[in-house]
């Protein structure tokens, strides 16, 4: 078995470090206060000027024919945005597409994670296989509704 040793490669400068941070903290207002990231990472706590709790950014959500304005908070998914917009259009939520940026992004996805910031446009259409559905459905119903007649027994 062969132990190594560990050599010094450049000489510390503890001292010459110690100041440079001082400095730097005093520039800056103090402290550096930390936080902990999910993934176990430590990281230099991020000043915003405004709560990322509290915050809520507006989102123009266009239509074919109409444009929404919707209050939400960036930390929410599309599929929460899908229900506030099922409110507004009176479209179900599995009805819906909606496109950032050019791609369709799934109910899973987050606002914040994808990059949306406040009055970004989102683009909403109507699923086009439900919407065949719907009208081959309605047709058969305006053909069974005009020439049969149901009973109940």
């Amino acid at each position: 078995m062969i132990k190594l040793r560990c050599k010094k490669l450049f000489r510390s400068n503890s001292k010459v470090a110690s100041t440079n941070a001082a400095a730097s903290d005093a520039k800056f207002g103090g402290e550096i206060k930390w936080e902990l990231r999910p993934g176990g990472m430590l990281v230099q706590k991020r000043e915003c000027a405004e709560n990322d709790g509290d915050s809520i950014i507006t989102l123009r959500v266009s239509t074919v024919t109409q444009c929404h304005h919707i209050s939400i908070q960036p930390t929410s998914s599309f599929g929460e945005l899908k229900m506030i917009l099922a409110m507004v259009t009176g479209l179900e939520p599995k009805e819906q597409r909606l496109l950032y940026k050019g791609k369709e992004r799934e109910d899973c996805e987050y606002l914040h994670m994808v990059g949306v910031k406040d009055k970004d446009k989102v683009l909403l259409f109507q699923d086009p296989a439900i919407k065949e559905r719907k009208l081959a459905t309605s047709e058969r119903v305006q053909v069974i509704g005009s020439t049969y007649h149901t009973i109940c027994v």
